[in-house]
């Protein structure tokens, strides 16, 4: 092949720094990496789907890819630049709109590649696996409307493609799980349809990343940054925000970090029923083991045309396996305060129904939801008031019922003090299971004293208020709060 002149200059540093410390080649671009920052180049490529093949082309897609990736890391997008003659036979860096254009690159800054969360994913642990899941839903409920992917047009568009380069790839993958794969998919599709169109006209639809696996998010200074974002072709960024969020979910869990998979989650559905409506966003959970099944078979045949066989089968069988169906369950943690609801609740949740789990329904954070606040800003005594209470406590079951209803295992995190509420809960869902948390006062007390960074406003003085009513739940199955979380969830789990 013919040496690129034009690379050959990036190379040695495009007359503004020393030579690259390293060139990445993907399918689509080039990237020389420097000290400091970074140059990416576009191939002159054409897949279908995107096609790099003219300068025009390569100008304008530069020119969107920097927008839209300056919306969620503007620290690394720092600029574009025409590639021009220098009029001595080399080349010199223009500004983007400069006469004579060869070609165009964008610039980056340069960052810790070893903190992008692929190359780190045993980092992402419970508080960042909620950061992460919150700072997605922020971005989501930022973004602008869009149409182009969405409904059940926009997947199918994404199906067919699947299906098309797994058939490619069936004598290295197998072409009976192929065949069951893509069989299976198309029967997940077709009851999905009239929930996928619906949510197009629900506001779901939106301009996302739409490339959101762990190789594009990268950890600096305790945040999250979203990179690399999709910028060729439209039908693959304005997407259903489900779909754009499935990504990384189903990466956490293929990385066997299921634990993270559904802290995630549930951040991102405390954090997006802030903009979006509840009992919707609830209902859109049905569709959670397609899309992560959808992401799954992309990275499988991705993995395929790489020559990584056997990546590619074992994304061939996560797929399968989100859509086997399991029943959904409910299980709802009561206890005073300090007993450890919460963290029972999220060491359960992982462990229940479809991956990534199930969906933690927390009173504390309802409440703050309802009165337009942070998740740990607290509230005056007016949000505890009975009326208030009744609020918060009918919203809690209106969500657990729509998430039952799609098939989505639920855990309700409260008191559950008030007998009439235990009753109502229990009701919900054939087969509930109710578990009340039992501690020693003293322990109790320890344990509020030392809360930080919680949604639950609960102080001393409440727990001895409730301590003082003697509240309890005689008929729910008891659990030893200070056992360790193995015990705990063994015990909840027993038949």
């Amino acid at each position: 092949m013919d040496r690129d002149p034009i690379d050959d200059w990036l190379a040695a540093g495009a007359g503004v720094c020393g030579p690259c410390e390293r060139r990445i080649d993907t399918p689509i671009s080039k990237v020389f990496l420097f000290a400091d920052k970074a140059f990416k180049r576009k191939k002159p490529v054409d897949f279908g789907f995107l096609d790099f093949t003219t300068l025009d082309k390569r100008r304008v897609i530069s020119a969107r890819e920097i927008v839209l990736n300056r919306l969620t890391a503007p620290d690394i997008y720092h600029g574009l630049h025409a590639v021009t003659a220098d009029g001595v036979g080399g080349f010199r860096l223009a500004p983007f709109e400069a006469d004579g254009a060869l070609d165009y690159v964008l610039e980056m800054r340069r960052f810790d590649e070893t903190a992008v969360l692929s190359e780190c994913p045993d980092r992402v642990d419970g508080a960042l696996a909620e950061t992460l899941g919150r700072e997605v839903a922020r971005f989501h409920g930022r973004a602008a409307l869009g149409t182009a992917g969405g409904g059940a047009e926009g997947l199918n568009y994404v199906l067919r493609s699947n299906a098309d380069h797994m058939r490619h790839l069936a004598d290295r993958l197998g072409a009976e799980d192929v065949e069951r794969l893509i069989t299976g998919t198309d029967e997940a599709f077709e009851a999905a349809r009239p929930l996928l169109d619906q949510r197009l006209t629900q506001g779901f639809v939106r301009e996302c990343h739409g490339d959101l696996h762990l190789g594009n998010l990268l950890l600096e200074e305790g945040r999250v940054v979203l990179f690399d974002r999709i910028e060729f072709n439209d039908r693959l960024i304005e997407i259903d925000v489900l779909y754009d969020l499935a990504f990384v979910l189903m990466d956490l869990s293929f990385r066997r970090r299921g634990e993270a998979a559904n802290r995630a989650l549930n951040g991102w559905l405390d954090e997006a029923a802030r903009v979006f409506p509840v009992g919707a966003l609830m209902e859109g959970l049905a569709l959670l083991p397609l899309v992560q099944s959808v992401r799954a078979a992309v990275r499988c045949h991705v993995s395929g045309h790489n020559g990584d066989v056997s990546a590619a089968r074992a994304y061939l069988a996560a797929a399968l396996a989100h859509l086997e169906r399991k029943p959904a369950q409910l299980f709802c943690i009561g206890g005073l305060a300090g007993s450890g609801k919460s963290t029972l609740a999220r060491a359960l949740a992982p462990k229940l129904g479809a991956a990534p789990g199930a969906v933690i329904l927390r009173t504390d954070e309802v409440r703050k939801r309802l009165f337009g606040h942070a998740p740990t800003d607290p509230l005056g005594p007016e949000a505890y008031a009975a009326d208030a209470d009744a609020k918060v406590h009918a919203a809690l079951f209106d969500a657990a019922r729509r998430a039952l209803q799609a098939g989505v295992s639920v855990i309700l995190d409260a008191t559950f003090r008030d007998p009439k509420r235990r009753v109502e809960a229990l009701a919900l869902h054939p087969g509930a299971v109710g578990l009340w948390l039992d501690a020693p006062a003293d322990v109790l007390r320890a344990r509020v004293s030392a809360r930080t960074n919680d949604a639950s406003d609960a102080d001393l003085a409440v727990l001895e208020r409730q301590l003082a009513s003697g509240a309890a739940a005689p008929e729910w199955r008891r659990i030893d709060a200070e056992a360790n979380l193995i015990d705990q969830c063994s015990a909840a789990l027993a038949p």
